[in-house]
């Protein structure tokens, strides 16, 4: 099987979650969704259930979610309830909503009230702990992970063992390896694959089950090593933000021969830097897990006066071998901006240019980005 035609089959999986979704319902398989982020996926299929990313969508338009929420918040929490609304996720068993950020607290609440009043589905709370590594917050997390395996057990019909759990964790440790070498790979090769074949790649592990995704992904990757090394004459960059999974904005990048090197998204690396233990209590393993993860703007750091996170994707920019790097902005989302001028002194002292380029998934001009991207990329060609 060629590349493209391996490439071809994870697009259509990213581009078609609800057929994906129609499918396993058809298959008679309980399907539980599951918003951004640092969400222990593993429960879900340790209780024999498929886990369903939900990141918003390119696709719609704001419309139900508007009698719930202020126009102020980030459109990927919007779009989330759009279409838990309009009935587009209809056909899950359940959602999780964590609160890792504090448009996710208050929405957690907007996604309960409105599922209970139109008798659609559970949904699921969780709280992640701010100080999530000392032993009190390893036992916060295990409570609130214990709250999401109680509420599974219920939608699934039965309980989950910790063997069960276990296993998913193995399962899992085996997609976040995969993900990470397709990363490493993608950026050796974007003459073979390119930034929209790059994110669809990714998205579609959110929808795909994960046996079959990294079977796969694992076969593409074997690909990808065999392929001689590249004789890439564009520019290398690295992404930053929360998501950047829009076709027509990543189909800029591909326009101006920019390839991406690697990235500090949420969407796509953040959640697999660290795996879970594999042995010993599966709960603790994965509470540890979530206290391992680290430089993400939306988790507390002890050492925050040092700029860690900034100094970490400066380094990132510089070890890829990158000339320069596009931070992703989500409108309205306050822990980026922020964070921004931290990034930036970090990026200007270690001398290495980006732009920012604030997105939204309600964008569907994309004129200004793209005359931002070219000008950044001639600037880059110097």
């Amino acid at each position: 099987m060629s590349i493209e035609t391996r490439l071809n089959e994870f697009k259509a999986a990213a581009y078609a979650p609800a057929k994906l979704l129609k499918e396993y319902k058809a298959a008679g398989r309980k399907v539980i969704g599951v918003l951004p982020y640092y969400a222990p996926e593993e429960l879900v299929y340790a209780a024999g259930m498929v886990p369903m990313g939900i990141w918003g969508s390119n696709n719609k338009t704001i419309s139900k979610a508007k009698e719930y929420c202020a126009t102020f918040y980030c459109t990927i929490a919007q779009l989330a309830l759009e279409m838990m609304l309009d009935g587009t996720m209809d056909q899950l068993d359940g959602v999780i909503t964590p609160t890792i950020c504090d448009t996710l607290r208050p929405m957690s609440q907007n996604f309960r009230v409105s599922m209970t009043a139109l008798k659609k589905m559970p949904t699921i709370f969780l709280a992640h702990p701010q100080y999530r590594r000392p032993q009190f917050g390893l036992e916060f997390t295990v409570a609130q992970y214990t709250n999401v395996r109680k509420e599974l057990e219920k939608i699934a019909g039965h309980e989950m063992t910790d063997e069960d759990i276990r296993a998913a964790i193995k399962v899992y440790n085996k997609y976040r390896q995969a993900r990470r070498e397709f990363v490493k790979l993608a950026g050796e090769h974007p003459e073979a694959v390119s930034a929209v074949n790059r994110s669809a790649v990714l998205k579609a592990g959110y929808f795909m089950e994960k046996p079959e995704y990294t079977e796969k992904l694992n076969a593409l990757n074997e690909e990808l090593k065999a392929l001689p090394a590249s004789n890439w004459d564009g520019i290398k960059i690295v992404t930053s933000g929360i998501i950047c999974d829009n076709p027509v904005l990543l189909k800029i990048f591909d326009d101006n021969k920019i390839a991406i090197a690697t990235d500090d998204v949420a969407h796509e690396s953040r959640t697999i830097r660290v795996d879970a233990a594999e042995d010993g209590d599966p709960m603790m393993a994965l509470a540890k897990q979530f206290a391992d993860e680290d430089y993400d703007v939306l988790l507390y750091d002890e050492e925050s006066s040092k700029n860690r996170r900034g100094e970490f994707v400066a380094n990132l920019v510089k070890e890829s071998g990158a000339k320069g790097l596009v931070l992703f902005m989500q409108q309205f989302c306050d822990p980026e901006e922020m964070e921004y001028p931290y990034l930036k002194k970090a990026l200007d002292d270690a001398g290495i240019p980006h732009i920012k380029l604030g997105i939204d998934q309600q964008m569907r001009d994309f004129g200004q980005a793209s005359t931002a991207i070219q000008a950044f990329a001639d600037v880059l060609s110097v």
